[in-house]
């Protein structure tokens, strides 16, 4: 995870996006103004712009000249949003409709996708296919959950429990209850008290609230992993073969087929959303400067 010596924070300003549905989204915004090589973020489970990995990434890519556009799921950039959803593993709808909103802001646009964030760019690149060569010239994903259920499942066990899962649902939970507030009836707030594992959660809150029967429907259908074959867009998947969130096993399982597209990166080393370098505690920088370098490559 991250190091504990977070990377500096960079300047930012902010937007706030409303929705089709009459809903919102607030994108940060880093780096040149004036660039037209624009650098799309989605950040993963409960993160955003202000995530290690976004400070680093945003600090290198303006170094680079890039312009770097963070835009947060719903509910992630400090306030609740105002519909009853809130944002899930496989909303690629929602990664569409932003990517396409950002269209007129560059003319050279690139994506990356970080945990929860790559999976849902991944099943975006995969079933656009072809036509997401219009709107990406290149993307990555870090750390992506590419079997979300596999993931599911490994951060519910043992450890990962206890290290992980906790610590995620200690603010989802809470933002949940709040907006059982607004909606009351929309599940059952002593249930979701009692839940300790992510499967409880998505049963009660994230599948419901998304159109999915259960976690099992919901974990299936926004895996990623089945999308990789349909992939066009020059796409980087780079995830450590020791991540607790997705057992090498399953990762190696879940990326027997994918696109002449794709470039497949498993380190043995980087745990989750890791890489760090030097001695304990580290630094980070590696990641951007690798990310950059792929993306930039011509």
């Amino acid at each position: 995870m991250a190091s504990l010596r977070p990377p500096p924070p960079v300047a930012k300003t902010r937007e706030r996006w409303d929705t089709p549905d009459g809903d919102f989204i607030d994108v940060d915004w880093a780096g040149d103004a004036a660039s037209r090589r624009l650098l799309v973020l989605f950040h993963g489970l409960e993160g955003g712009s202000d995530s290690h990995y976004a400070r680093s990434l945003s600090a290198h890519a303006a170094a680079a000249g890039l312009r770097v556009a963070m835009p947060h799921w719903r509910g992630c950039s400090g306030e609740i949003n105002r519909r009853p959803r809130a944002y899930h593993s496989g909303d690629s709808d929602e990664v569409d409709w932003i990517l396409r909103k950002l269209l007129p802001s560059a003319d050279e646009r690139y994506a990356v996708g970080v945990s929860l964030g790559g999976n849902v760019l991944l099943k975006w690149l995969g079933e656009r296919g072809g036509s997401a060569a219009s709107i990406v010239r290149r993307a990555a994903a870090v750390s992506a959950p590419v079997d979300v259920g596999a993931a599911g499942r490994a951060l519910d066990r043992g450890l990962n429990r206890v290290l992980y899962t906790q610590m995620f649902l200690s603010t989802l939970k809470p933002k949940s209850l709040r907006k059982l507030e607004a909606f009351p009836g929309l599940f059952d707030a002593a249930a979701l008290e009692r839940a300790r594992t992510f499967r409880e959660f998505d049963d009660l809150v994230t599948a419901p609230l998304h159109g999915f029967r259960d976690a099992d429907h919901y974990w299936s259908m926004a895996s990623s992993a089945p999308k990789l074959s349909g992939i066009r867009v020059r796409t980087l998947v780079l995830n450590a073969r020791d991540d607790p969130f997705l057992p090498e096993a399953d990762l190696l399982r879940s990326a027997r087929e994918v696109s002449e597209a794709v470039l497949l990166e498993f380190p043995r080393a980087g745990g989750h959303v890791g890489f760090l370098e030097g001695p304990f505690p580290g630094r980070h920088g590696w990641l951007a400067r690798r990310l950059l370098s792929f993306l930039l490559e011509t």
